[in-house]
């Protein structure tokens, strides 16, 4: 029975002036009184763990500090059960929007004495409630930065799953891990059979701006509509919605779409106004949910661009193993033979005398070999994730629009789109201005369709008119466009087709394109046009070095007691020390500082010893053993320019390449008059 239920309303004023006083007398007790808050809280927690065993799962996830920044935090007393800021007379919940309810905090039982009871509002009084409307309550999750409010067993204890996603309140939006989690918990929760007719509660401390947040980034995500769409459709929901312009703000640059002249910022409700005004006159500091002061200090970041800089966002781990997992099965490799944890991408070869005859065998294109960065892409309605050598996935903002009939009109996006590419640094030459472009060389997966096993030249096509087009049209359609939705001039990097040349071009690749590049590059990469796409180690497809960039990558280790230093290679999964292999640096008074560290070491023939060449980063492992001999033929054969010119010159003259180059340039002179 409620003891509170029947309590007169000037009996409820006198025990809510005693909780005011009880606060005041609380701050002045100091770091003493808070400790006996707390253990009395402690102390109801460990009560209702024993009312409430366990009975769902539980997750919290640390707030990503990706934008958090530096953060001071002062320990003042404060009474654990005080109510937050306007809490009182803000709205309870909002409509349901696709199963999801937007809720301000429930507050446990030990505030119910400060509450009036027309006023509570506990995990009790949302299920009731919920219930009456015919919903059925099955997921809860909780943004706020602590854990103050209620004990987690209000939830298990009946049932319902709990998961705990921290955020900061105030002026930081979420960062974009967190918003990862939460569409996932989402998605993962709908996925289950069981909970088809089940609703999620979702909720900050008042139920707008994060929660706002969150499902505004879900609604953009899955039904593929805009930002301004998404905040209107929760506007009406929750009323007066996200009414806080540094998260309206979030959510247009994250999605880098263009905010509208007629999307106004709503004004601050009554409720928080009033709460923000009584602060402000008591001079309380900005707080977090805990009540600690923070102190924001936006970090410094370097703008100078290089190959090792890590990109965007890190992604929860279940998600992704199940990213690992479909790019297994797209290129048919065994999941459970050598686990799914090794990059899975297309190697080529260096090229050797043996192998140079393979351009005689089979019909070859010849492309730039880039010195970029080694990454997969995949491409799902919920955002893009770079790959990289060392099999992790981050997630970056990009668009992928399908092809469509509507000319200019793209509403659906790529779902499950895997490409292959590097990344490199352009430098415009003029006023040196750094900029990031990703070249696609293949595509291995289009909208879950799996396509590796077909020609090099179909893949390459389709490439073209399902992936690069589409996103070419929409972007020239947006630009010319008054009020565009989307801004791909505040995407974090450029995209383009890599481009690939017939073998009668191979001179003036070298001589005259390669020179002129924005970007370094080294060599060439040899493609064969009928050639499906080969996992890891590809022996058709050949590179082509500059012979003093020929190099291997090695694990390197110092050992300081007798100043030794050792070379490893890799051979099935194990380290292999190369015996009798030296490696000389440029700075040799800092060679214990690249100890344990993968190196790539070219090899100097006239010392007979490896020449570090630079630190590679975006590797965890050295080079396969193999990987090593074939290099070191390459090295051995020494095809300089003058001979592969010389090879080529004689191979684009046998016959099956004379006639497919002619039927090259026919078709292409005709595809360049239809354009």
């Amino acid at each position: 029975m409620d003891l509170n239920a029947s309590l007169p309303s000037e009996e409820y004023e006198r025990i809510h002036k005693e909780h005011i006083e009880k606060q005041s007398a609380g701050r002045k007790l100091g770091l003493a009184a808070t400790e006996t808050l707390h253990q009395e809280r402690e102390e109801r927690h460990r009560r209702l763990k024993r009312e409430f065993p366990d009975k769902g799962p539980t997750h919290v996830v640390q707030s990503s500090t990706r934008n958090s920044g530096f953060q001071m935090r002062n320990h003042r007393a404060f009474d654990q059960n005080s109510l937050p800021p306007g809490w009182l007379d803000c709205p309870a919940y909002g409509n349901e929007i696709g199963g999801i309810i937007p809720s301000k905090v429930p507050l446990g039982e030990s505030f119910n004495e400060y509450i009036h009871p027309e006023k509570r509002y506990s995990s009790r009084q949302v299920i009731h409630q919920q219930r009456q409307l015919g919903r059925e309550l099955g997921l809860v999750i909780d943004l706020t930065n602590t854990s103050r409010y209620y004990p987690e067993s209000d939830w298990i204890g009946k049932g319902i799953e709990y998961v705990k996603i921290k955020c900061q309140g105030r002026d930081s939006v979420p960062d974009n891990a967190s918003v990862d989690k939460f569409v996932y918990e989402v998605l993962q929760f709908r996925s289950q059979q069981m909970h088809l007719n089940k609703i999620i509660l979702v909720h900050c401390t008042h139920g707008h701006n994060r929660t706002g947040y969150m499902i505004v980034h879900f609604l953009v995500r899955t039904e593929s509509i805009s930002v301004t769409e998404a905040i209107e459709k929760f506007s009406r929901a929750r009323h007066p919605g996200i009414y806080k312009r540094d998260y309206i703000d979030g959510l247009y640059s994250f999605y880098n779409e263009k905010m509208p002249e007629f999307v106004v910022c709503p004004q601050t409700p009554e409720w928080k106004r009033s709460s923000d005004l009584d602060i402000n006159h008591r001079s309380v500091p900005d707080q977090d949910d805990d009540g600690a002061s923070i102190l924001h200090e936006n970090p410094v970041r370097n703008e100078v661009m290089t190959n090792d800089d890590v990109l965007g966002d890190s992604i929860p781990f279940d998600k992704l193993q199940t990213m690992r997992q479909f790019c297994y099965q797209a290129l048919k490799l065994n999941l459970r033979a050598r686990g799914n944890t090794q990059f899975p991408g297309s190697h080529p070869v260096s090229l050797s005398r043996d192998n140079l005859q393979l351009l005689r065998q089979r019909y070859y294109y010849a492309t730039w070999k880039a010195d970029g960065t080694r990454y997969m892409m995949l491409i799902t309605w919920d955002g893009c994730y770079v790959i990289d050598r060392n099999f992790c996935f981050r997630k970056v903002e990009l668009r992928f629009p399908c092809k469509s009939t509507n000319k200019g009109i793209f509403e659906k996006t790529h779902h499950y789109t895997l490409l292959d590419g590097e990344m490199v640094i352009d430098i415009e030459p003029n006023t040196q201005k750094q900029e990031r472009r990703y070249l696609i060389y293949d595509l291995i997966a289009i909208n879950q369709v799996f396509i590796m096993e077909r020609p090099f030249s179909e893949r390459w096509t389709i490439l073209e008119n399902e992936v690069i087009k589409p996103r070419n049209s929409e972007r020239d359609f947006l630009y010319k466009s008054r009020n565009p939705y989307y801004r791909y001039d505040l995407e974090s990097f450029r995209v383009r087709r890599k481009d690939f040349y017939l073998l009668s071009t191979v001179t003036k690749l070298l001589k005259e394109f390669i020179p002129r590049l924005s970007h370094a590059a080294d060599g060439l990469i040899f493609q064969g046009w009928d050639d499906p796409y080969v996992p890891r180690t590809h022996e058709g497809l050949l590179k082509w070095k500059y012979p003093e960039m020929n190099s291997v990558d090695f694990l390197y280790e110092f050992v300081a007691v007798d100043n030794r230093q050792l070379l490893f290679l890799n051979e099935r999964g194990k380290k292999k020390l190369m015996e009798g292999n030296r490696v000389v640096f440029k700075d040799a008074s800092a060679i214990s500082s690249y100890s344990g560290k993968i190196i790539e070491c070219s090899w100097d023939a006239e010392e007979g010893v490896w020449v570090c060449m630079r630190i590679r980063p975006d590797k965890s492992t050295p080079n396969e053993f193999n990987t090593y001999k074939k290099v070191m033929r390459s090295i051995k054969d020494n095809i300089t320019e003058e001979v592969l010119f010389n090879e080529i010159h004689e191979i684009i003259r046998l016959p099956m390449y004379a006639d497919r180059i002619q039927n090259d340039c026919r078709a292409f002179t005709s595809a360049a008059r239809r354009r």
